[in-house]
């Protein structure tokens, strides 16, 4: 069984509005930091998914995105996951505390001292660098990263 899910990285200058996951009870992305997003609802495209999961998980309104990827990713664990990747460079409202942990603007620099799954951090490269809309699968076993590939070949980090 898979499902359909979406991600957004909330940009301000050189930060990310990062989502540290450690509310929610049997959550596969607990104690990680994570963009904002969710699973998508019936009717429901990417996008009207990602601006819902933004409002309702940080208060805010996205008014302009992009639509940067699709990532795939396998695990022994938790199944097949399509997540729609966005960035989010406007936005209005005012942050508000998220019941699924703590919300924080992490300088990008920083990203990578943060737990995290192995895999994010390649996507975060792709976003950084401005690459064109791309395709990524990423293959855990467990909490470890065993194949990445970007495009249909093989990624090394």
């Amino acid at each position: 069984m898979s499902r359909q899910t979406t991600l957004c990285y909330i940009e301000k200058g050189d930060e990310y509005l990062m989502l540290h996951r450690i509310k929610k009870k049997n959550d596969e992305n607990r104690d990680k930091w994570i963009g904002v997003g969710g699973g998508l609802e019936y009717g429901e495209s990417p996008e009207d998914c990602m601006k819902r999961e933004i409002s309702e998980e940080t208060g805010l309104e996205a008014t302009d995105w992009q639509y940067r990827g699709i990532v795939t990713f396998v695990s022994d664990e938790f199944g097949t996951e399509y997540m729609h990747l966005f960035r989010v460079t406007s936005w209005h409202g005012t942050l508000h505390e998220c019941s699924e942990g703590v919300l924080e603007w992490i300088p990008k620099r920083r990203l990578p001292e943060l737990p995290a799954w192995e895999g994010d951090r390649i996507f975060l490269k792709l976003l950084e660098s401005d690459s064109p809309f791309f395709s990524l699968k990423l293959v855990y076993r467990g909490e470890k990263l065993v194949s990445a590939v970007l495009n249909g070949k093989t990624y090394i980090k």
